[in-house]
């Protein structure tokens, strides 16, 4: 039978009449339940995280650090339950589901010592005028599929150092381990300061819009977010938005094939090719790219495919069926218009159950091929050759996407040289998917707005207010 869960409101685990049901990716079965919560529910928890708020933004930031290294504390402690159940609900191997949350409990241990010291910005005889940052009060926070606990706790952390209280909803797609660490941190959070609603797409909008709600923080696909700038606007709520991306990847002729492979490999695949910072577009040098493109599709073909649950599996399924159907179109659309595959590219099992995508490896396809052209987000990997490196990096940047991208080369001030020009939020030269809890994150163009992570996440919380004294007043 499926579990029920419940949502965390003022303090208390409340259901609903109406559920949801939550199905694993890897076997296409059901469960769990969740709450499915409409306007009723979701004025209760604005009310409570308003309530909340007056109390909540008056405690020192040294009692905030406390609950938050508290949160990152519960994690840690209840880690092998809460894999399971992320790998049971998103279909990731155990290792990486670890890997997720350990990462969530690190970046909130590391953010707690961020602070948000007041400035001076006169200190004359005729005034003293100083920049303080105050919360910008409740927050709706609305978290994707492909890293449910870590997004969520990307959202908390920064809400609650901040002064802010925040109602948070998961993805329907992946709400258990989030509503299992909500009972887990139930009385760590004051009451109200943390609220968790769970319902089906249509909750949304109704966060988005709701007159009481003063900042919404959003990860996710540019078109839904594109949509909740437009409903934030009415009322003009602060926002952040990560959104998606299409990373490019440039790999010059001086590295070592058979080191980059690998790593090459797993910039992609990880988590299914399931991560908006994944690496989407590969350009490789046409004086490697033979041997590169060899190497990588031979290690590939080492690599399991299967339920994550499973010891050995290296790459899950899809973790929903729509975004199932999307990937396996792009690869029919690569298939009817002749490109070459270096793995992949075969008939999967119909009569088989859950939603696997063999990995699948394209050689040298055309940049206006859909797959090429288009956010893939699963394990799709199109190779593409390049002569020079004006050419490259052209053909990096050419794209309505700018979150992150790679350069890989043993020269590492050329790398730098190369990474100044491409126009994303974040380049890693030599290595891919690196965050640090004190850098910003936020993407170009249309891959997002604001930023998360480090002092600037920290301070898209928050409002300056700027108090000035005249000190020769005559009163």
């Amino acid at each position: 039978m499926p579990t029920d869960y419940a949502n965390l409101v003022d303090g208390e685990m409340m259901t609903t009449e109406s559920w949801v049901d939550v199905v694993n990716p890897a076997t296409e079965e059901v469960i769990g339940r969740v709450p499915a919560c409409g306007k009723e529910e979701l004025d209760r928890a604005v009310a409570a995280a308003r309530k909340a708020f007056k109390s909540w933004r008056k405690m020192s930031m040294e009692e905030r650090r406390e609950v938050v290294l508290k949160i990152s504390e519960t994690i840690k402690d209840n880690l092998d339950e809460l894999m399971r159940l992320l790998t049971s609900e998103q279909g990731k191997p155990h290792h990486q589901a670890k890997g997720e949350l350990l990462g969530a409990s690190g970046m909130a241990k590391a953010q707690s010592t961020l602070s948000l010291d007041e400035e001076v910005t006169e200190d004359s005889d005729k005034r003293l005028s100083r920049t303080r940052r105050v919360p910008v009060g409740v927050v709706g926070g609305i978290v994707p599929w492909n890293f449910p606990v870590s997004m969520a706790v990307q959202k908390i952390v920064p809400a609650l150092l901040s002064g802010c209280t925040i109602v948070l909803k998961p993805s329907p797609f992946t709400p258990l381990a989030t509503l299992r660490l909500a009972e887990l941190i139930k009385d760590v959070v004051p009451a109200g300061t943390v609220n968790i609603i769970t319902g089906h797409d249509e909750l949304g909008p109704l966060i988005t819009e709701h007159p009481d709600i003063d900042k919404i923080t959003f990860t996710g696909s540019t078109a839904t977010g594109k949509k909740i700038m437009e409903g934030a606007s009415k009322d003009l709520k602060r926002i952040t938005l990560e959104l998606g991306g299409n990373d490019a990847s440039i790999v010059l002729p001086d590295v070592d094939v058979e080191k980059v492979a690998e790593q090459l490999f797993w910039s992609s695949f990880m988590n299914a090719g399931q991560v908006c910072i994944a690496a989407k577009r590969v350009y490789i040098h046409e004086d490697i790219y033979d041997a590169l493109s060899q190497a990588i599709a031979d290690f590939a073909k080492t690599m399991k495919v299967g339920d994550g649950a499973q010891q050995g599996t290296a790459v899950g399924p899809i973790q929903n069926k729509k975004q199932y159907e999307r990937v396996l179109e792009l690869i029919q659309d690569a298939k009817d218009n002749g490109y070459k595959f270096l793995v992949g590219g075969e008939e999967g099992d119909p009569t088989g159950s859950g939603y696997y995508v063999p990995i699948t490896i394209l050689d040298n396809p055309p940049e206006d091929a859909r797959i090429v052209a288009e956010e893939q987000f699963g394990p799709v990997m199109p190779l593409m050759k390049f002569a020079t490196e004006d050419e490259a990096i052209a053909r990096a940047n050419a794209s309505e996407y700018g979150l992150a991208g790679a350069v890989w080369t043993k020269d590492a001030d050329k790398g730098v040289a190369i990474a100044e020009q491409l126009e994303t939020g974040t380049v890693w030269v030599n290595e891919f998917m690196q965050l640090s809890p004190f850098s910003p994150f936020g993407g170009h163009k249309q891959s997002g707005f604001g930023a998360e992570y480090g002092k600037e996440g920290l301070l898209e919380f928050t409002y300056p207010q700027v108090i000035t004294v005249k000190r020769d007043a005559a009163v």
